[in-house]
């Protein structure tokens, strides 16, 4: 997790300098940049990747009754996959709504931002829908965002942005199934694009 390592963070990542920030871990800015001369964004889709060991990590969790439960490559995959289209649907939607206009080409005053999420790591997948029985969980699910942001035409590395989020900030146990897992991960992203 980045949050832990903070203290071990390099003030320099590729010739941007690190800046304070009070919401994200650690954002690296290419010095001088003015981000007000770009007036559009443009967003790469992004990519998501698991936490290593996730699945087979979650399939040696489960009980050898619980085989129905286990997730092969292909879950893996499909939640992958969605994980990957609800980051852009939010990611894009957040930011249209708080007024900026999103483009799908490079052109002036256009600012390139690459999203990844890596290290994500989601408690009871349930992949084949809510099963008979409710999962409660006391570990929370989470991912680290890794953010670069480009000058659209001269592919200037401008800005890194990292932050790692967790679920179930407050504690204690909580109810999870797939649909509690969607509704999480977008308030996560939410929260990245705002």
């Amino acid at each position: 997790a980045i949050s832990g390592a903070q203290a071990k963070m390099p003030t320099e990542v590729d010739g941007l300098i690190e800046v304070k920030s009070k919401k994200m871990d650690a954002v690296y800015l290419q010095p001088g940049t003015d981000f007000k001369s770009y007036t559009q964004i443009m967003v790469d889709p992004s990519v998501v990747a698991f936490q290593k060991n996730w699945l087979r990590n979650q399939n040696s969790s489960q009980p050898i009754v619980g085989s129905d439960r286990r997730i092969t490559s292909s879950d893996a995959q499909n939640i992958l996959t969605a994980a990957q289209q609800n980051f852009d649907e939010v990611f894009a939607d957040t930011l249209t709504k708080a007024g900026y206009t999103l483009v799908t080409a490079p052109g002036p005053g256009v600012l390139r931002l690459s999203p990844s999420v890596v290290n994500l790591y989601i408690v009871a997948p349930d992949p084949n829908g809510p099963s008979v029985g409710r999962t409660f969980t006391v570990q929370p699910s989470e991912g680290t965002l890794i953010l670069e942001a480009r000058d659209s035409q001269t592919n200037t590395k401008l800005a890194i942005v990292m932050d790692q989020r967790e679920t179930q900030t407050g504690g204690g146990v909580q109810f999870s199934n797939q649909s509690t897992n969607i509704a999480d991960f977008r308030q996560i992203v939410r929260f990245w694009a705002t």
